[in-house]
């Protein structure tokens, strides 16, 4: 049970990405906004009205607006808007359109395609900050205009903020600079909101430590890790078997950043079961969220086709379903700054990772986990050679268990415990 705190004290929560929006990086959000409520903070998000947008989870804005939480929503003008103007969900676009629609308007807009909702959330939200009174402010990114709409209603009332990087901004590799100018004044924008803010909150220590490098007037105890997490909830009322089945089920949740795909995965697959024919209708491979044509046609391609398990985007509340049905959960990464949200409801489950990464945070992470196999992603042997690993393991009914200190260490109700200790410190009591 929770120890709830004093009720009279209230957050204004900047999120651009938010339910009824779906993935990784709104169920972040939405989870601190369910555990800030139970320690005793009234939470007032300030996000976007409907736009388009590649998911949707209407269930986990439920639970939002369970918390009692209060959400206020203002006009946008960017490119998701555009999109949403017919209709609410949009087609993901493929990795080369999206990279140059990145590059377009990155070389025009900064610091990121967002900054059209600059001028309609700070209206907003000064009309807030004037109605009523507020302890702090909570910015979480990206995009990175959520930082300039927290530094710019924290100028206008006193109220000091705090911002929360998802992923790295200067560093990030998505991001196209298209000149040196281009870096430096987003590297401008960077100083010039961590200069004014009350504390920084990050999801990982190599983000962390590129902050301390960059900005020597940062502290170390300035810097907070508060990495994502699962909610032990999700899991106590998780039915598995409404989704399960008697094969080894691999299952990927969530959708592939930009230049990955999991045709390394389907090649290894395929060698696996040269050697071992008997396995080909044992295994199966399931895909939570966006599977592309693309893909399916890799899967064809490869003759792993029959193993496919695709229902597509499910809501959140049937996530754990799918996690916990699954014999080993996979991930696909090669940015080692990144630490995907996925990886903490995986570790919740203490269920048997295959990690297709490079050297990084997702490595180290997992390094004390006790159940997780490394592979880099393009090394298709490598990963042939786990999946057999991983099936004898099955077979023999040995597969490891994730180590239970490391896993319930990522339940979001000690997580939000110890951001609730920061935006405390940050109301300068």
């Amino acid at each position: 049970m929770l120890v709830e705190g004093p009720s009279d004290r209230r957050l204004l929560l900047i999120a651009y990405y938010f339910p009824p929006m779906g993935l990784s990086g709104v169920v972040r959000i939405s989870k601190f906004v369910k555990y800030l409520a139970r320690y005793g903070w009234k939470v007032t998000v300030l996000t976007v009205e409907q736009v388009g947008y590649y998911a949707h989870d209407d269930l986990l804005l439920k639970e939002v607006i369970e918390s009692g939480a209060e959400i206020v929503r203002t006009r946008t003008l960017d490119p998701l808007k555009m999109a949403g103007r017919r209709r609410r969900e949009v087609k993901r676009p493929g990795d080369r359109t999206a990279a140059f629609l990145r590059g377009v308007t990155h070389s025009f807009l900064q610091p990121d395609n967002k900054i059209g909702w600059k001028k309609h959330a700070v209206a907003a939200g000064s009309e807030l900050l004037e109605s009523r009174k507020f302890d702090a402010i909570f910015a979480s990114a990206p995009p990175f205009t959520s930082f300039l709409i927290a530094r710019e209603l924290s100028r206008r009332s006193g109220v000091p903020f705090v911002v929360d990087y998802r992923d790295p901004w200067i560093d990030n590799r998505n991001f196209f600079y298209l000149t040196p100018f281009h870096r430096r004044y987003a590297a401008g924008l960077e100083k010039e909101v961590l200069t004014k803010a009350e504390s920084v909150v990050v999801v990982n220590r190599r983000i962390k430590e590129g902050l301390l490098a960059r900005w020597p007037f940062l502290t170390h105890d300035a810097v907070h890790i508060v990495p994502s997490g699962f909610d032990r909830e999700d899991i106590d009322r998780a039915r598995p078997e409404r989704v399960g089945g008697e094969k080894m089920r691999f299952l990927f949740s969530g959708i592939f950043h930009p230049g990955l795909s999991p045709t390394p995965l389907f090649k290894g697959l395929r060698k696996f079961f040269d050697r071992n024919p008997e396995a080909s209708e044992k295994v199966e491979l399931a895909f939570l969220g966006n599977f592309r044509d693309s893909y399916r046609k890799s899967a064809v391609k490869q003759k792993v086709d029959h193993t496919l398990v695709t229902p597509g985007y499910v809501a959140h509340s049937e996530v754990m379903d799918w996690l916990l049905s699954a014999t080993v959960l996979w991930l696909t990464v090669d940015d080692p700054m990144l630490t995907p949200g996925k990886i903490f409801e995986y570790m919740g489950t203490r269920k048997p990772l295959l990690a297709l990464s490079e050297e990084g945070v997702v490595r180290t992470l997992l390094d004390s986990y006790g159940a997780a196999l490394y592979v880099r992603p393009e090394d298709v042997d490598g990963i042939s050679e786990a999946i057999e690993s991983l099936y004898h393991g099955w077979v023999a009914n040995r597969l490891p268990v994730g180590d239970e200190a490391l896993s319930e260490a990522h339940d979001v109700e000690h997580l939000a415990a110890k951001l609730e200790i920061i935006l405390s410190h940050a109301m300068r009591l």
